[in-house]
């Protein structure tokens, strides 16, 4: 059996800052640090995190008054920072830059008077930060069907932002749409989603091209690990989103031979190893790295962080 691997794949420069915060929070203050949701949405690291001293909350209500915080790479709402400086807790927020560049944009169009639309999936931890990161109306769309029912008070103002972990090919659909019902809508293009995601997308695209089936490594609520399953599928390759090698069932693989692996953005790459040694005990495998990009992005550590070496986060 030939194993290809996607290119690239796993850990974004976002989750990779995110990990290395709550690392580095707790090497500088000690544990218990305090991180509010999943800093990312992966069992593996948050586990590995909580081994290490880190307590996941749902809420800042249930944090001990003073305590080392982190906010979650999906960024929170104006209320939760609120909440948090009413608890005095010392924050160190680990939103991924390019969402808080989504928050910035959003509240740029509702201070100049537009209304604001979110290109998201309601209840994601991303779109709920955001949600509550822009004053004024904001009206939240997934699909076709919310834009052809959507109503707004002035179509001449009005403005549009996106996730960052939706399908490149779905959002520019619904961008599309959008503009054709409301011609003088403003918004940025949709090579504006998370660089990450769509390069991923597009592996997985390229790995369709070879690959009798594909296996996702990430968690069933990782936004952009479902999309990258979405796109094999659509393509017409079986593909299969697992956390992990247990999750693999042999019947897949009768004849096929060649499986194509990726990882979503928040998904380890110890994950794709333990899956390729589980395929190497059901059959003799060759593995192949594809081409593809190869990424080089770093973003800045929070000023609280800055100066503390940690040891390389697996990428």
């Amino acid at each position: 059996m030939k194993i290809l691997l996607a290119q690239p794949r796993g850990f974004c420069a976002g989750v990779v800052r995110a990990v290395e915060i709550v690392e580095l929070a707790l090497k500088k203050y000690g544990p218990p640090v305090y991180v509010r949701h999943e800093i990312v949405h992966n069992k593996r690291v948050v586990e590995d995190l909580r081994a290490k001293g880190a307590v996941f909350v749902d809420e800042v209500d249930a944090i001990p008054a003073g305590a080392i915080t982190v906010f979650s790479a999906h960024g929170v709402s104006r209320k939760v920072v609120s909440d948090s400086g009413d608890r005095g807790l010392e924050v160190i927020d680990a939103t991924c830059p390019l969402v808080a560049r989504v928050h910035t944009e959003g509240q740029r169009y509702a201070m100049a008077g537009h209304e604001v639309v979110l290109i998201g999936h309601a209840g994601h931890a991303e779109v709920e930060g955001t949600l509550g990161q822009i004053d004024g109306t904001v009206h939240l769309v997934g699909s076709l069907g919310d834009v052809e029912k959507l109503e707004v008070k002035d179509p001449d103002r009005l403005a549009y932002v996106t996730q960052t972990t939706l399908s490149v090919d779905d959002t520019r659909e619904i961008i599309s749409t959008l503009k054709d019902r409301f011609p003088k809508i403003h918004g940025p293009d949709v090579k504006d989603i998370c660089y990450a995601t769509q390069n991923r997308q597009q592996a997985v695209r390229d790995l369709a091209q070879k690959a009798d089936i594909i296996l996702v490594l990430g968690a069933k609520n990782s936004s952009n690990s479902n999309r990258l399953r979405e796109i094999g599928a659509d393509l017409d390759v079986p593909s299969y989103l697992i956390d992990d090698a247990e999750g693999l069932k042999a019947e897949w693989l009768e004849g096929k031979s060649v499986v194509g692996i990726t990882a979503g953005a928040s998904a380890p790459e110890a994950l794709v190893d333990e899956l390729i040694s589980k395929l190497s005990t059901l059959c003799e495998t060759e593995v192949e790295m594809l081409d593809g990009v190869t990424e080089n992005i770093h973003f800045k550590l929070p000023r609280q962080l800055r100066g503390f070496v940690n040891s390389p986060v697996s990428a």
